[in-house]
């Protein structure tokens, strides 16, 4: 059975009063709104904001603190997967803390910690230093993260508000990576690549004077507990399978320690599902996405952040090593895919959304977003900017606004109260788990080929009398070039596939299709 797109309040209210059945909603949400709810989500929006740009504000810097700390082009992408494989791995575990000891209290933990980690972060002295920070960025982002959906959930109960709230929150969960990629620009050129971590600490600040002041507490569910065998396994088997795709540039995809790495990943992933249907406390209770419309959407959800981030790390090296961009150029340069998700998410699907069936939102969305990344596949060394890579920035932008808004609501849908923050927490896992696999994978991809080709060239420039310094560094990027193009390639078929499930799985009905079929039944209740 299908769940609605913007769901009825789970459980009770404070009063325990019902209200009305029609609607949906009880005398207490009914009544007596959040008088601050707005302000609210302005908070809860700055967490996120922060929590999803942090993924990717490194990116622009990424190129400048591999220069100054000496990192290798195939250790490179810890940098992003340290934060996101941490995050993605750990977020089960943080809903269900948020479940337990409230959502207010771990999204104030979060946000401290996080400003904490950043500071260590910025003094980076060496690249181990930079790594661990990140890891523990993704940490305390794990809490965060789901506390603040959770939070949202609660606060815009049900409605056109709640849907409103939702476009204004997934607009940002989109659009923020892309505001990452312009701010870290700025600050690595005005300032230094430090700043893209610093900046972290006063806003962090400023949230939790925020949080103290407007949101409302919820108080934590005494039959929440903690499944530590579940967090070692998920999170284990998601490090063991990024570590293997990671070491397959350079060991091949064939070595005995990939393939090794790979099953023990797969091996612990499974195992960890079925340790979920034996703990009394599970990490991710399978029943959340045993239903057809919540899984499809979580699914999607990952295989969509796949070629999102594919595209951010790429285009960021394409348009500085490549096109001689400066950081803060960079940045300005991923504007248009920014406004793309924020327009296509809260001028579009928000308001359609309440009327029209999630999949005819999100599949043509995914079309056009694998249409755009394809549209990127065919740059070259002598490719511009207004020519090559903004239509396809555009398009990928404004497909990607139609798809984060129903897979979001879709996905966080029908939820009972007990579970809120740990159905949360796995569509925000969904998310960096997609971005942290697709960024190792895309990565490998990226660097095979790149060596393979320039491999290939320059032992044949070799055999025909050398290279002149000019010449070898065309074939270095004209190689580098290649590499990001078969990796976007890859992104874009992902795109495709992602696509191709959502029309599949996700069959749920718009909430005014709903309404009228629940209408007849209603009116035969005690009261109606």
């Amino acid at each position: 059975m299908s769940e609605p797109s913007i769901p009825h309040p789970p459980g009770g209210t404070q009063s325990g009063r019902p209200g009305d059945p029609r609607t949906g909603t009880f005398e207490s949400e009914a009544d007596e709104p959040d008088p601050h709810r707005w302000w609210a989500l302005a908070v809860i929006a700055t967490a996120q904001l922060m929590v999803v740009l942090d993924a990717t504000i490194v990116n622009i810097a990424l190129p400048s603190a591999q220069r100054a700390l000496g990192i290798s082009n195939g250790n490179r992408q810890w940098v992003i997967t340290a934060y996101t494989l941490a995050f993605g791995g750990l977020l089960l575990l943080g809903g269900r803390v948020a479940d337990l000891v409230g959502r207010r209290r771990t999204f104030i933990i979060g946000l401290i910690g996080f400003a904490g980690a950043s500071a260590i972060g910025g003094a980076s002295g060496g690249q181990e230093m930079l790594y661990l920070s990140r890891a523990l960025q993704g940490v305390f982002a794990a809490l965060l993260a789901p506390s603040a959906l959770s939070l949202l959930t609660t606060t815009f109960p049900a409605g056109k508000e709640r849907a409103q709230a939702f476009g204004i929150f997934s607009a940002i969960a989109g659009g923020g990576s892309a505001i990452g990629l312009l701010l870290g620009g700025i600050l690595t050129e005005w300032l230094s690549w430090r700043w893209c971590l610093y900046v972290n600490v006063p806003i962090a600040v400023l949230t939790v004077i925020g949080a103290l002041t407007l949101l409302r507490d919820r108080r934590g569910t005494t039959g929440a507990h903690l499944d530590i065998l579940g967090a070692f396994l998920g999170s284990g088997g998601l490090v063991a399978i990024v570590y293997g795709f990671s070491r397959a540039e350079a060991l091949g995809w064939t070595s005995t320690e990939v393939l090794t790495v790979l099953s023990i990943g797969v091996a612990l992933l499974v195992t960890f599902a079925w340790w979920q249907t034996k703990s009394s406390g599970p990490l991710l209770p399978l029943r959340i996405v045993r239903d057809r419309n919540r899984g499809g959407s979580m699914i999607v959800m990952a295989m969509t952040t796949i070629g999102l981030f594919g595209a951010f790390l790429f285009l960021t090296y394409f348009l500085q090593n490549i096109l001689g961009y400066s950081p803060l150029s960079a940045g300005l340069a991923f504007l248009p895919l920014s406004a793309g998700i924020i327009i296509g998410s809260t001028q579009i699907s928000a308001r359609l959304l309440p009327l029209v069936a999630p999949r005819l939102l999100l599949v043509p969305g995914l079309l056009l977003s694998a249409g755009g990344m394809f549209s990127l596949t065919f740059l070259d060394i002598d490719s511009t900017y207004a020519g090559h890579i903004l239509p396809g920035t555009i398009l990928l932008g404004f497909g990607l606004g139609l798809t984060f808004l129903p897979i979001i609501s879709t996905a966080t849908s029908g939820v009972p109260a007990k579970d809120s923050g740990v159905t949360s927490a796995t569509v925000n896992t969904a998310q960096q788990v997609g971005g942290s696999i697709g960024t190792s994978l895309l990565n490998t991809i990226a660097t095979t080929v790149t060596a393979a080709y320039l491999t290939s060239h320059l032992a044949a420039a070799a055999r025909e009398g050398g290279l002149t310094p000019a010449e070898r560094t065309t074939i270095v990027n004209t190689g580098t070039v290649h590499g990001f193009t078969v990796a976007i390639a890859w992104a874009a078929i992902i795109l495709l596939a992602a696509a191709l499930l959502g029309a599949v799985m996700i069959n749920g009905k718009s909430p005014r299709a709903r309404a009228a079929e629940e209408e007849p039944a209603l009116r035969g209740m005690p009261g109606a």
